[in-house]
């Protein structure tokens, strides 16, 4: 069965470059243009990642990330983001990983690989 990626930007040419990317190395892609939306597919699917902007309309990314990370504490969640010297809140907030824009695509799928193929704690 595929592994299903949550990726939230309200940017549709990341959502969309990255679902290409995530496609290509075979995995589901869900997207979500802000936090609100985001929580409604993450209740709708069984997701297995989230790829989570911080600058989200509606529902930011840290409300989103607060709320899921309650919800699904052993979800692994990578910040993408725009803003620098978010590393530290984003760890202290529950993310696994801070990946900062552009994105160096060879590391995310790197990312996504390691965090999927840990063992359950």
């Amino acid at each position: 069965m595929k592994k299903r990626i949550l990726v939230v930007d309200d940017e549709s040419s990341i959502r969309e470059a990255l679902s290409k990317v995530l496609h290509a190395e075979d995995y589901e892609v869900v997207s979500a243009e802000n936090g609100q939306e985001a929580i409604v597919k993450f209740g709708a699917d069984k997701i297995d990642l989230l790829l989570l902007d911080l600058g989200l309309p509606v529902k930011d990314g840290w409300g989103t990330l607060k709320w899921l990370a309650q919800v699904n504490p052993l979800l692994p969640i990578i910040i993408i983001t725009g803003r620098s010297n978010q590393r530290e809140l984003a760890e202290k907030a529950g993310a696994d990983a801070l990946m900062e824009k552009p994105l160096d695509v060879p590391q995310l799928l790197q990312t996504i690989h390691e965090l999927m193929e840990e063992p359950m704690k």
